[in-house]
């Protein structure tokens, strides 16, 4: 079997490592195609997957319609000469239009729902994959499961953290320290989104730094008051620094996301927060959701000194990402066994939901 994966954002790369990785294990052949945006270049090499990428993002308006028309074409020409069975992605309209082009199925990921993108692909799409909480996606083509995108990467069975990865934060053993994301707001769904404003994120890592080292990831340039604070860390290390974090902080919803599956608490800050994110916090209070009013910035900051000053932190969110851990499956698992098996998968998934839970 071919399966062509599209990615556009570095966290889809670690969506589908490990599926791709089984796969090809199993005798499967893989292609991914990207735009540049981040790290999914850096990280597609890293970890030795054959791809084609299609240049650079755009982030005007103008240039998003042109990249629409543009990125078809070229996804249409890579499955024409890749001959895939399936496409593969989260989210993506142009595997979506080369698949129904090719007369192909699309498999999708979701967990955002930005509808101006789902309106895009979803006509086009034969599955959709959710996680199971409450969310306005409704349609015959979605199949619910127990997990979360980032339980692909992040379940016990698959990533086990490496504690060496403090000797190249400088950071010893017992040693507090946060983490602080920003993000550059250039997303079709981050439209109207402002975030932290530069005097909370100067507030915000001087309040921090009185109980925790700091580190900032940002996607966007720092100001100069911050640069020091930069993390000097290779891309691929980022889960094993939040594994061992006592909190993370900012705009990022993946990078929240993640820490909740890794057991670290985080306070994320966005406008109408995730349906995804406020389950997190509702179910199994793993994280905490902020809009980016100036107002809930100033609660943010005095979340965090609240839970850097916490006794027993650590053992706590432990206790609680076990308790989330126990009710759901190894998403990786999953999806080797949907993809191997579609489309007779997607029809005993609609028939026994249970099925699922062989892949605990």
């Amino acid at each position: 079997m071919n399966v062509l994966i599209d990615i556009g954002h570095p966290a889809h790369v670690h969506l589908f490592r490990h599926f791709a990785e089984e796969m090809q294990q199993n005798g499967h052949r893989i292609l991914f195609t990207c735009r540049e945006k981040e790290f999914e270049i850096y990280l597609l090499n890293k970890y030795g997957f054959q791809y084609k990428s299609f240049g650079k993002k755009y982030k005007s308006g103008f240039g998003k319609l042109w990249g629409l028309l543009k990125f078809d074409i070229k996804e249409y020409l890579a499955g024409l000469k890749f001959k895939p069975d399936i496409f593969l992605s989260h989210g993506s309209m142009y595997a979506a239009h080369a698949a129904f082009l090719l007369g192909k199925p699309h498999i999708s990921f979701e967990d955002t729902f930005n509808f101006e993108q789902i309106r895009l692909y979803k006509p086009f799409t034969t599955a959709i994959l959710t996680a199971d909480y409450d969310h306005p996606l409704k349609s015959s083509k979605v199949i619910k499961y127990a997990g979360y995108h980032e339980l692909a990467y992040l379940h016990p069975g698959r990533f086990t953290p490496d504690i060496h990865v403090l000797e190249e934060l400088g950071v010893k053993e017992n040693e507090k320290y946060v983490i602080l994301r920003f993000v550059s707001w250039n997303a079709s769904h981050d439209y109207g989104h402002k975030g932290i404003s530069i005097g909370n994120k100067l507030k915000a890592v001087e309040e921090f730094s009185k109980y925790a080292r700091v580190f900032i990831s940002s996607e966007s340039e720092l100001p100069a008051d911050l640069k020091k604070y930069k993390f000097k860390i290779a891309p691929h290390r980022m889960h094993d620094a939040i594994a061992f974090a006592d909190m993370l902080f900012g705009e990022s919803s993946t990078m929240s996301e993640e820490a909740a599956m890794l057991g670290v608490p985080s306070v994320y800050l966005f406008n109408n927060s995730t349906f995804y994110t406020q389950h997190l916090e509702k179910e199994y209070s793993l994280m905490f959701n902020f809009s980016e009013s100036e107002q809930d910035q100033q609660k943010a900051i005095e979340k965090g000194i609240e839970l850097l000053q916490m006794p027993g932190l650590k053992e706590e969110w432990k206790k609680r990402r076990d308790r989330m851990l126990a009710e759901k499956i190894d998403v990786t698992a999953f999806l080797v066994w949907f993809i191997e098996n579609y489309p007779e998968s997607k029809r005993i998934m609609q028939e026994n939901p249970e099925y699922q839970y062989r892949f605990k």
